[in-house]
Formats: C-alpha cells, sequence, structure tokens
C-alpha cells in the first residue's frame, strides 16, 4: 500500500470513527466514567491522566478543530506553535473554572465551539479572518476550556486532592492531543504531496464547515430546550 493511500485510510478511519461517537461525548463525559469521577476522592493521577487523554482522543469537535489547525502547516515547528497556543488556552479556562467554581453554561459554549470549527474551515478556504490565526486560535483554545470545565463541575467533584487531579487530567488532554496530532499530522503530509490536492482541501474544509456547523445546530437546539 501506497504511503497516499495509507493516509487516505487513515484519515478515513478517524472520520468513521468520529462518526461512532455519541453526540453527548463532544465535552460530555462518558457513562462508564461519570461513576469514578463522582466518586473519587483523594489523588488519583493515573487514573486521571488516562481519562484526560480519552476525552481527547474521542472529542470530536477538539480533533475537527485541530484538523483545521494544522491543515496547510507542513513544518512540525508551525504545528507546535499552534497547538501549544491551543494547549494553553484549553489549560487556563479548564483549570480555573474547574478550581474556581466558573461555570458556563455547557450548551451554549459547546455551539460557540462549532462556531470555532466553522470559522477555521471559512479561514483556510481564505472567505473569512476576523484576527491573526495565532490569536484565535489561542482564544478558541479559552472556549474549548471552559465546555469541558463545565461538564466536569456538573459532576460535583470532590474537593479532596482535586487541584492534583485536575492537573493529571490536563496532562492526559496534552498527552491524547499530541496521539491524536501524530497520525493526523501524517496523513495530511501525504495529502499534500497530492497533484489534486487543492480541490481536496476545499472539498474537506467545505466538509469542515459542515460539520462544524451541526454541532453548532445540535448544542444550539439543546440550549433551547433544556
Amino acid at each position: 500500500m501506497s504511503k497516499t493511500s495509507s493516509a487516505l485510510w487513515t484519515l478515513l478511519a478517524v472520520g468513521a470513527g468520529l462518526c461512532l461517537v455519541s453526540p453527548a461525548m463532544a465535552h460530555g463525559v462518558a457513562a462508564q466514567d461519570q461513576g469514578f469521577l463522582t466518586s473519587a476522592s483523594g489523588v488519583h493521577i493515573g487514573p486521571f491522566i488516562y481519562l484526560g487523554a480519552k476525552h481527547m482522543v474521542t472529542g470530536y469537535d477538539h480533533i475537527l478543530y485541530l484538523v483545521g489547525v494544522i491543515f496547510f502547516l507542513g513544518k512540525l515547528r508551525d504545528v507546535a506553535t499552534f497547538v501549544s497556543l491551543f494547549a494553553l488556552g484549553h489549560s487556563i479556562t479548564l483549570l480555573a473554572g474547574v478550581l474556581s467554581g466558573i461555570h458556563v453554561n455547557p450548551f451554549l459554549i459547546d455551539a460557540v465551539i462549532g462556531l470555532s470549527v466553522c470559522y477555521k474551515a471559512l479561514e483556510n478556504l481564505g472567505a473569512l479572518r476576523l484576527a491573526p490565526p495565532r490569536l484565535a486560535v489561542f482564544t478558541f483554545g479559552l472556549v474549548h476550556g471552559f465546555g469541558l470545565s463545565s461538564r466536569l463541575q456538573d459532576l460535583a467533584l470532590s474537593q479532596d486532592g482535586l487541584i492534583a487531579n485536575m492537573l493529571a487530567f490536563n496532562l492526559g488532554v496534552e498527552v491524547g492531543q499530541v496521539l491524536a496530532l501524530v497520525m493526523l499530522f501524517w496523513a495530511l503530509a501525504a495529502l499534500r504531496r497530492l497533484a489534486n490536492f487543492p480541490s481536496i482541501s476545499t472539498n474537506a474544509n467545505v466538509l469542515l464547515f459542515a460539520a462544524g456547523l451541526v454541532l453548532f445546530g445540535m448544542q444550539a437546539v439543546g440550549y433551547l430546550t433544556q
């Protein structure tokens, strides 16, 4: 199998996996994990790192946005810069939200996250740019972090060991992000070598915009009907 074919199959596998994930998992917590989180008291570094990584790998809203961020980035240095900005923003609001009790309606935040995917797709298409790309990525990182912190607060986490557990959870999120990006970067690098990549990129970002719009619509309906 050629490298290009492998890359295409990888992207298809990622897409299929996202389709199999429940919509509630965008920033929700899997039912099997909620029992542990609500009953955990004291410091549990390993389990929280695992749950953080799991959240990132199964959080298709994160993955869709990051695909848009790295879509045209051909150098690992540039990928590291943009992803670090996103991770910084995500970490700030995740930790600040949970530890300080700042709560935002999760449906409303997730609707904005859907729009962040739409915005990145439009930026990639050259149709819209409201801010410098690095500033936009950092800002949307802040929004994504608030989405997760609000969901975690709804679980009424124990205050015993909370700081250590949240630091471990955040570390897990970053580990999961690296794992996802390694696979996505390799696949996109192979696609960029195709002669018809300009056409592929247009179609892919149109689909990315549509996916973000669907996410926005789902969460907006949830917000209006909760």
